[in-house]
């Protein structure tokens, strides 16, 4: 409990109550500062009942000139302070072996399940991502991200350099349904390239990137390298519009509606990962050895988290060969899952009445069958301001798809379901149609082991993160893959150096030119005429 009791302020256990509610900050120029008034909105996922005084931030006049004292050419660079980056791989290493501490783990896996319900080992595997990316960029992992290139000049002493160079004040803004992974390695990819960043999380769930940057403090992070703020979306779109020409880049994770709103506010100054309606298709290939591996991996892509993942799997396009055999799966593993491990539980961005809505306006589509679920969950304590649905699908005839309701019915349900379409080989051209009209292209799977049938799928689809393979999934972000959008130039990554260069660094060249003269050099002569 040593380490523990140095840098936490909240105890996910015993110290979220009515009786001893957990205490947020925000952090500006170096200093933790609370608020006069808290969100009165903020409850306990699980029972509605007050447990976290979180800041209901309204005055910005702090952040907005830290903001515009910032520099542009950042905190650090390859030419200027680049001890930070060894610094800053320090902090990895220390920051990652607390959370190595089982002790450490169990604190922020109970911190995440206790704003964002979901089964345990959900929760741990957040942690756990975490942890091996400050693994990886320990040591001299951050300096590394700053490799640049040379190349040879036209004559001697001249020599062209290409840099990574950071952008200066930028902000991240993280969504609430993974509140350590996402703002944390966005947070600290900016960190690495000697950004300055701003950081706003959903605050049903910003304690837990509070108690992260804590920990990073601890470890030796300067509390001046970043700014964090608890605020409501409509006074941090006020803060962004009041200084806008001063924030060189802002990170967005969330719905598309507000990344669109976001670029058009900051002209293109943006990286996006909004949200996506994820498919999967299941090939001609079907092998009674793999079923119940297939049929798990899309209960574990569809309904996981409550089906609150930007890449759970929206729509499943089943081969007929399959869809036998695996649809009375699904809801076999659908049926199993509860409130009382939270394999299922609240849905914190829809309403009940949201969601019955978009049901029934699919129901009502011609030759369309509900196969399972499609009510509301009952003896529970989850306040009416969340929704709490059954994992639900819905069958639908592929040929709704190419007609004038496909925008209704790839309409992202951000809860537990998932829309099911049958197809024969046949009408493998009509599902790369409707594979291309769908415009979120953040995650995708091919589960098939035909080389022809992959190669036919991959070759004419755009998803930047796609699973291909009998064991793909939608689902999983781990730390040793990209993990981001594709086919739009303000995709952000997470996770790889190759995501962290690309999202917070641009490139800069500077051509060295020393000399020497050559031997009687004059001024060429003018071949203008006269």
């Amino acid at each position: 409990m040593h380490n523990l009791k140095k840098f936490s302020s909240v105890d996910p256990i015993n110290g979220m109550t009515q009786a001893k509610p957990g205490k947020a900050c925000n952090l500006v120029d170096g200093v933790w500062v609370t608020t006069n008034s808290t969100r009165s909105d903020i409850v306990d996922p699980l029972n509605g009942e007050q447990f976290l005084l979180i800041p209901d931030t309204t005055d910005h006049t702090k952040f907005v000139e830290d903001i515009k004292k910032q520099n542009s050419y950042g905190a650090h660079n390859p030419l200027y302070k680049p001890e930070r980056y060894l610094m800053l791989g320090m902090v990895c290493a220390k920051a990652a072996a607390l959370l190595a501490e089982p002790e450490i783990e169990h604190y922020f896996t109970k911190l995440i399940q206790r704003v964002m319900p979901k089964e345990y080992n959900q929760c741990r595997g957040e942690v756990i991502v975490t942890r091996i990316f400050l693994e990886n960029f320990s040591g001299d992992g951050v300096r590394f991200l700053g490799r640049g290139f040379s190349n040879p000049g036209d004559h001697e002493g001249q020599e062209s350099k290409g840099y990574r160079w950071p952008f200066g004040p930028v902000v991240v803004i993280a969504p609430f349904n993974f509140p350590l992974e996402i703002p944390a390695l966005q947070t600290l990819g900016a960190l690495f390239m000697g950004n300055k960043p701003l950081v706003k999380v959903d605050s049903k769930v910003s304690i837990v990137f509070e108690q992260f940057l804590r920990l990073l403090i601890h470890c030796g992070l300067p509390s001046k390298d970043l700014n964090l703020i608890h605020c409501r979306g409509s006074e941090m779109g006020k803060l962004i519009d009041n200084v806008k020409e001063s924030i060189r880049l802002i990170q967005f994770t969330g719905s598309n509606q507000v990344a669109e709103n976001i670029s058009s506010v900051m002209n293109g100054l943006v990286r996006l990962e909004d949200a996506g309606f994820d498919w999967k298709i299941i090939g001609p290939d079907f092998n009674h050895q793999w079923l119940e591996y297939v049929a798990w991996q899309s209960d574990q892509d569809a309904y996981n988290a409550s089906g609150q993942k930007c890449s759970a799997q929206s729509i499943l396009l089943c081969h007929k060969n399959w869809s036998p055999a695996l649809l009375p799966k699904l809801k076999e593993l659908a049926s199993l899952r509860n409130m009382n491990d939270l394999s299922i539980g609240p849905i914190l961005s829809w309403t009940n009445k949201a969601m019955l809505n978009h049901i029934q306006s699919i129901l009502e589509l011609p030759g369309t069958t509900l196969l399972f679920g499609g009510q509301i969950l009952t003896n529970h304590n989850v306040p009416k301001c969340y929704g709490t649905l059954e994992p639900t699908a819905i069958k639908v005839p592929l040929d709704l798809l190419l007609e004038d309701k496909f925008h209704l019915i790839t309409t992202e349900l951000f809860g537990p379901f998932q829309i099911i379409v049958e197809y024969e080989d046949k009408n493998l051209h009509k599902i790369t149609s409707i594979l291309e009209r769908i415009t979120n292209r953040l995650t995708a799977a091919v589960v098939s082991n035909e080389p022809s049938f992959q190669q036919k799928i991959l070759s004419m689809t755009v998803n930047g993160t796609t699973y291909c393979g009998m064991r793909a999934r939608t689902t999983g972000a781990p730390q040793n893959h990209w993990f981001g959008p594709s086919g739009d130039p303000r995709a952000a990554g997470i996770g790889t150096p190759e995501a962290i260069r690309n999202t917070w660094s641009s490139h800069r060249e500077i051509i060295f030119d020393q000399g020497p003269l050559a031997p009687n050099w004059k001024p060429p002569k003018s071949t203008e005429p006269e």
